[in-house]
C-alpha cells in the first residue's frame, strides 16, 4: 500500500509540475500574442482542450475514469468547452469570456471535488488543489460578470486565471516533493 501511495505521489508531482509549466507557457504566449486574433484564438481553444487531456491522463493513471468520476466529468466539460470556445470566437470576445467563466466554475468545482477525494488518500498538496478549485469557481463568476460589461475582453482577461492555476499546480508539486524528501530522510 505504501509503495502505491508513493508511486501516486510521484505521479502527482510530475503531473502538477507539467500542468504548471503548461500554464506558465500559456500565459507567456497570451501576453505575446494578445494583439493577434489567430494565435489568441488558438490559445483560447487549446487551454480547455489541454485541461481535458490532462484530466484524462491523470484519471487513467489513478484507476481510470470510472474510479475518478469528478475527473471523468471534467474531461467532458473541458472538451465541450473547447468546442464552445470555437463557436464563441465567431460571435464575440464577450461570448468567449462567458464560456470561460462557465467553464472555470464547473472545472473549479470538479477540481475541488477531486482534491477532497484525494485528501482522504494522500498526505499533502491537496489543500492547494482545493483552494485552486474554489478560486477557479470564483474567478468564473468574475469572468461572467465581465462578459456582460461594456469593455471588450481580450485573452489578457483569461491570463490571470491561468496564472493562478500555474501557481497552485507549482505549489502542489513543490509540496509533494518536499513531503517525499522529508519522508526519505526520516
Amino acid at each position: 500500500m505504501q509503495s502505491r501511495l508513493s508511486a501516486q505521489s510521484s505521479w502527482l508531482q510530475s503531473y502538477y509540475f507539467g500542468r504548471a509549466i503548461f500554464s506558465i507557457a500559456w500565459v507567456a504566449a497570451a501576453v505575446v500574442f494578445s494583439g493577434q486574433i489567430g494565435p489568441a484564438a488558438f490559445l483560447l481553444v487549446i487551454y480547455p482542450a489541454w485541461d481535458a487531456v490532462a484530466n484524462l491522463a491523470d484519471a487513467r493513471v489513478n484507476g481510470g475514469l470510472k474510479a475518478n468520476p469528478s475527473q471523468a466529468l471534467n474531461v467532458v466539460v473541458s472538451a465541450i468547452t473547447a468546442l464552445a470556445v470555437i463557436v464563441a470566437i465567431s460571435h464575440s470576445s464577450f461570448a468567449v469570456l462567458a464560456v470561460f467563466g462557465i467553464w472555470a466554475i464547473l472545472a473549479g468545482v470538479l477540481q475541488l471535488s477531486t482534491g477532497v477525494r484525494r485528501w482522504r488518500r494522500l498526505d499533502g498538496a491537496q489543500w492547494a488543489m482545493i483552494l485552486s478549485g474554489a478560486q477557479s469557481a470564483l474567478a468564473g463568476g468574475y469572468m461572467i460578470s465581465r462578459s456582460v460589461g461594456t469593455v471588450a475582453p481580450t485573452i489578457l482577461d483569461v491570463a490571470p486565471y491561468a496564472g493562478f492555476g500555474a501557481f497552485y499546480f507549482l505549489l502542489s508539486a513543490i509540496w509533494l516533493f518536499a513531503t517525499a524528501y522529508r519522508s526519505a530522510r526520516a
